[in-house]
């Protein structure tokens, strides 16, 4: 299963990258903010996205011990999105043990 993860992490980083350059080669989000941010629908996903960082946030906080982990984190997901909680996700899989599985994943702390 830790297997498993660490390839779906890697191809779901890898394809998030791939989304956000090419879609950032084809449109800049600074110019075309006025016309986004008077769509519902986008008001709606940024509200859906921040309260998804909120939620990852929670458990990063948990995982990790230090005031300085917390925020480089928090920064992180704030600016990076999916990106960022991909590659937590697979630093927190890389962190594991020979033998360790989902218990020590999503329950053991560092720090």
């Amino acid at each position: 299963m830790i297997t498993f993860l660490k390839l779906l992490f890697s191809a779901l980083l890898i394809w998030m990258c791939y989304v956000v350059i090419t879609t950032s080669i084809a449109s800049n989000l600074f110019k075309e903010w006025d016309f986004l941010g008077g769509i519902p629908w986008m008001r709606a996903t940024l509200w859906d996205f921040y309260t998804n960082v909120l939620v990852i946030f929670v458990w990063i906080c948990y995982k990790e011990k230090t005031i300085f982990s917390k925020g480089t984190w928090l920064v992180l997901l704030v600016t990076l999105g999916s990106i960022a909680s991909c590659i937590y996700m697979l630093v927190q899989l890389f962190r594991l043990s020979p033998g360790e599985g989902l218990k020590e994943l999503f329950g053991k702390q560092h720090g």
